[in-house]
């Protein structure tokens, strides 16, 4: 609202801020609908823009996971991995997730502090080929979470090669300074 009372119309957004999800509750129910790409996991909880154009706000302690999908039906005739079979290729944090109902499910985090959330998890599920793209999982939901590895995606060892390559050059003799500058001996009494 404006400050005289009037409502702020919405700017318009572009369908690629809209993702399709499917929010899963600790009761089982599921919602099918939209979010927000921005905004859409607060502290409060997701609010869903339903398939039938209501605005729906789940509180975060009552969700189990929100499943970012390709498609609202997606593959219900095949049934999806749920661990690695082997070490991921991925890179980021390789991490093992026990729901309170024992069901365990693997993902990989971003390996960026900044991208860590307080209330959850955003992980990359095992199953790449599955309808689910990414999965959000609240802290709530989960009785552990175990880091099973840190998968590197080869930009370490890139710019290591490549400083080799260029031969890194040895400061010349007496051209560095002493951090720690020896100790003076302490005048005799």
């Amino acid at each position: 609202m404006m400050s005289d009372g009037r409502p702020v119309a919405r700017a318009a957004q572009s369908s690629s801020t809209r993702k399709k999800v499917v929010v899963r509750k600790l009761d089982g129910e599921a919602i099918k609908g939209y979010v927000d790409s921005v905004g859409c996991l607060g502290l409060r909880g997701v609010e869903v823009l339903d398939r039938e154009g209501r605005m729906i706000s789940v509180p975060l302690e009552t969700i189990r996971a929100v499943y970012f999908v390709r498609d609202f039906d997606g593959g219900l005739d095949r049934s999806e991995r749920r661990v690695f079979l082997s070490r991921p290729r991925l890179g980021g944090i390789w991490i093992r997730m026990t729901f309170k109902d024992h069901e365990v499910m693997d993902g990989i985090m971003a390996n960026n502090l900044l991208e860590f959330d307080s209330s959850g998890f955003l992980v990359t599920p095992p199953d790449f080929t599955s309808n689910n793209v990414r999965v959000f999982v609240p802290r709530a939901a989960l009785e552990t979470v175990e880091v099973l590895g840190v998968i590197s995606d080869g930009s370490a060892r890139r710019a290591a090669g490549r400083v080799r390559r260029l031969g890194a050059k040895r400061a010349p003799e007496g051209a560095q300074f002493d951090l720690f500058p020896a100790e003076r001996e302490s005048p005799s009494e």
